[in-house]
């Protein structure tokens, strides 16, 4: 069996685990039967699948437009932006429908992004992009700490597990709220996924090619605000997924440009969050647990197994090309 088969048939048993195993265990000739299954299970893996995905998908385009892999949401301030923008009108008792919540998510998202690209000179370099993400992150998440102290206890609750990320108490009016913002973001993805191959290239190579660096940055930003704000409106930040799914794409598929890791990168993201899932509805039940605490407690020790794994295979490939180099040297040296 391929990779590839092993993913997906991995994803299938995540999702014939999250609608069968539970309180009570639902046998698989009853799912289609059962209430608990099509009102409360079924939307919540639903939603856990279609946030996973856009998740696995705003990381890839991250790390491709600004060639570094450790370009993340959650170290750029967008995850933190989003947050802030739906838990300021909470605490400050300003009643918002829910259909205009992504529509915060997306102002405080796309305040944290564009923040950390004017800080960082769009770009320019990956090391001061990630430094800067890391202060604009540090400073929204001291905003966030200033309005939880500000919140009674009710809210407090709410807000906690809020950030922590959670699927408890969705519903398909959840998920309804969902598709108007991927039926912008999906075409917007597929238009964006064809440069991020070339800014991979470098910044002075993209520019002969005739791609606008600076916008092509832009635009990419945009569609992974647009990916990450509406399901931080309704999950909350869920961490790491975005980090961990475009590295395991890359690891299925070495070399790839990232037309072909985006469609790998979203299966990896909808893997990853329906399996954390399931341990936050059945490790303490009938107590749930946040669904971000357990991708974040996962997801840790996962990504820096991959990239030690990473950084041996290009010291690896270093050393062979440095050994190539001596031999032809040695060898010309030795010949008429």
């Amino acid at each position: 069996m391929s990779r590839s088969h092993t993913v997906c048939a991995l994803l299938l048993a995540a999702v014939v685990a999250g609608l069968c195993l539970g309180t009570p265990v639902v046998p698989i000739t009853a799912l289609a039967d059962e209430f608990v299954v099509t009102e409360l299970r079924l939307p919540r893996l639903v939603l856990a699948l279609v946030a996973g995905a856009c998740l696995g998908a705003a990381g890839l385009v991250l790390q491709e437009a600004l060639r570094n892999p450790l370009a993340v949401p959650e170290m750029l301030g967008v995850s933190s932006g989003a947050a802030l923008g739906v838990a300021a009108p909470l605490v400050l008792a300003v009643s918002v429908p829910l259909a205009l919540q992504p529509l915060l998510a997306i102002a405080g998202a796309a305040a944290g992004g564009v923040l950390t690209l004017l800080a960082a000179g769009f770009g320019r370099s990956p090391s001061a992009v990630l430094l800067t993400g890391a202060a604009v992150t540090a400073a929204l998440q001291s905003a966030l700490l200033v309005l939880m102290v500000l919140a009674d206890q009710l809210d407090l609750q709410l807000i906690y597990r809020y950030l922590l990320g959670s699927l408890s108490g969705r519903t398909w009016a959840d998920v309804t709220g969902l598709w108007p913002w991927l039926v912008l973001a999906v075409p917007a993805l597929v238009l964006c996924a064809p440069v991020l191959s070339v800014l991979r290239l470098g910044d002075d190579d993209a520019r002969a090619l005739g791609v606008r660096v600076r916008r092509a940055r832009l635009a990419a930003l945009a569609v992974s605000i647009v990916l990450i704000a509406p399901v931080v409106a309704v999950c909350g930040p869920v961490a790491w997924v975005g980090f961990i799914a475009p590295h395991l794409a890359r690891r299925l598929r070495p070399g790839a440009e990232a037309v072909r890791l985006l469609p790998w990168s979203m299966v990896w993201g909808a893997l990853a969050v329906a399996c954390a899932d399931l341990p936050a509805r059945l490790a303490l039940a009938p107590v749930e647990t946040p669904v971000g605490a357990w991708t974040a407690l996962l997801g840790v020790p996962a990504g820096v197994a991959l990239l030690r794994t990473a950084r041996t295979a290009s010291t690896a490939r270093t050393a062979s090309t440095a050994r190539a180099a001596s031999t032809a040297r040695t060898e010309g040296k030795a010949g008429p």
